[in-house]
């Protein structure tokens, strides 16, 4: 076994979502609801692309993350069953055909216990983002890849930030998808107050970082470390979508 990249695999989303299998461990339900709010936004995408309306599919987005919480749909999992993404939206599908009629019935807003999640925020973005003749499963799969970006943009800006360069990503950051070619190594060494050289060196390693970093968002998704090169792949397949 490769030692080495055994630690990246310690606490994926996967093995949060099996240890929430037990009754007895609150450090892991609160984990699960962590995922929850991070992955929540291409879930309700879905759904509202299902023909639902706003209020609706909040709702039902909001009640499927519920039977998440208190476990229901993951009794019978197990990590070998796939990716995380292609679990989530099978639980939801199933929970779509199972639960909706149930649902209209119930009284909205019942015993439920809702996540804290800005519905106003998600309905905005819904519109301006989605394209009325994309298929609501590569709806999901696209938030779902920026999702995993937004997150590795995340922690590489905290990175620089707790090392006291967050200026320096601030000016950086726009050149880590840009051609080499139009990069203007002037305008970063200006901005800076670093030779062309460093410049160079810099966005170099914040580039490299990044690689690394959303890799790491990647592998947290799959169950073993070699499923780690398709999913990549897959997820830049989608984000070239356009």
């Amino acid at each position: 076994m490769d030692t080495a990249a055994q630690p990246l695999f310690l606490t994926t989303r996967w093995t949060i979502v099996l240890s929430a299998r037990d009754p007895s461990s609150s450090a892991s339900a609160r984990a699960l609801e962590s995922l929850c709010q991070a992955y929540w936004y291409p879930l309700y995408v879905f759904v509202r692309r299902q023909g639902h309306s706003a209020h609706d599919a909040q709702d039902l987005t909001q009640d499927f993350f519920a039977k998440l919480l208190e476990k229901d749909y993951l009794r019978a999992v197990e990590r070998e069953k796939g990716r995380f993404r292609t679990f989530l939206i099978f639980a939801l599908k199933r929970f779509l055909l199972n639960e909706w009629d149930k649902r209209r019935c119930v009284k909205r807003g019942g015993s439920i216990t809702h996540l804290s999640l800005d519905a106003n925020l998600a309905e905005s973005r819904y519109l301006m983002e989605t394209c009325e003749s994309e298929p609501a499963d590569h709806l999901y799969e696209k938030r779902w890849a920026l999702t995993l970006l937004d997150q590795a943009m995340g922690r590489l800006r905290t990175d620089y930030e707790t090392t006291g360069r967050g200026v320096e990503f601030s000016h950086l950051k726009v050149y880590l998808t840009v051609d080499r070619s139009e990069v203007s190594y002037p305008g970063i060494s200006s901005a800076l107050g670093m030779t062309e050289g460093a410049a160079r060196v810099a966005l170099h390693r914040l580039r490299k970082r990044f690689r690394e970093v959303f890799r790491e968002e990647i592998a947290g998704t799959v169950s073993a470390a070699d499923e780690v090169d398709d999913e990549v792949r897959h997820v830049v397949a989608v984000l070239s979508r356009g």
